[in-house]
């Protein structure tokens, strides 16, 4: 492997001068950049990016960092295109971690991406009073929130209108003649569980019906809690007519525990789900669900992440996108 002696010695110049032309080109006259360029090429040289980084003190790095909960869910997929696709377009590159929603996992990504020196990173923090997140956000690290927010912070966020979204759901299923519905949604220590369950009870409020606390569960965003929970309520002795279930991977779960019970969507029971998901076309049936604009909330968030590295000191941006409704045969 080639190293930076050998470009050096081939383009008959200093050390210095070919980090110079690594780094800073613009110091550098055209003449001994392209001695200096061809010699790399020849030679077949890699500029090592973490030291390049370390050579621009008090520079940007061209590194964001994006933490997800869930690398699975195709709702944090798109976000995390949306990130990519801003960022290669400004030349930054990604740093992409998974955090399971687990604050010890999230804790030490943060601690990786301080550490390999990210210009700022953007994540849906774990719960509304993420430590680990405020910790990194008061050390002066530009943060972006997408999804989920802090509470009563004033850092930068890109979410979408969930109580609207849930709003809509229910509304939907009430003008269906539904007035037994369900809730299934996540823990209520994330902003998005508390404002989906809000517009739930809004639109019942809205459709005069009162609230009805054994039809509200309380999941983990993923497919065996909407599984299990969807059992749970079918198995009362008045069952819910129809669901709203919070996220898209708890609706699979549903879909699969109305089937093992034999029966039939959306004749027995009629279910709305959240986020959406690329294949709901081809469940059985076609899912109707609330579509968030998951991949512009993604180039949302990596939109205001470098407008606040070029203005470290304007007001923090605050970004609310409005989900709607997909009309599919599962209600």
């Amino acid at each position: 492997m080639s190293s930076l002696t050998d470009v050096a010695k081939a383009a008959g110049v200093s050390i210095a001068t070919v980090s110079r032309v690594i780094s800073h080109p613009e110091k550098v006259a055209s003449q001994t950049q392209i001695a200096v360029r061809k010699a790399m090429k020849d030679l077949d040289y890699q500029p090592n990016r973490v030291a390049r980084r370390l050579r621009q003190r008090g520079g940007k790095r061209q590194l964001l960092g994006l933490i997800i909960p869930d690398i699975q869910n195709p709702f944090f997929a798109e976000i995390a295109r949306g990130v990519e696709d801003v960022a290669y377009a400004n030349q930054f590159a990604v740093m992409l971690c998974n955090s399971d929603e687990n604050l010890e996992k999230e804790s030490f990504y943060l601690d990786v991406m301080r550490a390999e020196s990210v210009d700022g990173i953007i994540l849906p923090p774990i719960n509304d009073q993420d430590p680990a997140v405020r910790k990194i956000a008061e050390s002066g690290m530009p943060i972006v929130t997408v999804d989920r927010s802090l509470s009563d912070s004033t850092i930068d966020k890109v979410e979408v209108d969930n109580r609207q979204g849930a709003f809509d759901a229910v509304a939907h299923l009430i003008k269906l003649g539904h007035n037994r519905i369900g809730l299934i949604t996540g823990r209520i220590n994330i902003s998005t569980s508390r404002d989906r369950k809000l517009g739930y009870e809004q639109a019942l409020a809205a459709g005069e019906i009162p609230l009805n606390p054994d039809y509200v569960r309380v999941g983990d965003y993923k497919q065996a809690s909407g599984y299990a929970l969807t059992d749970e309520l079918l198995a009362l002795p008045v069952p819910p007519t129809a669901l709203f279930v919070a996220n898209n991977l708890m609706a699979v779960g549903a879909i699969e525990a109305v089937h093992k019970r034999n029966l039939k969507i959306p004749r027995d029971v009629a279910i709305i789900g959240f986020d959406d998901l690329p294949w709901a076309d081809a469940l059985d049936p076609p899912l109707t669900m609330v579509r968030q604009p998951a991949y512009e909330v993604g180039r949302a968030a990596a939109e205001l992440l470098l407008n606040r590295l070029g203005s470290p000191d304007s007001p923090a941006a605050w970004l609310r996108l409005r989900p709607r409704l997909i009309f599919r045969k599962s209600c």
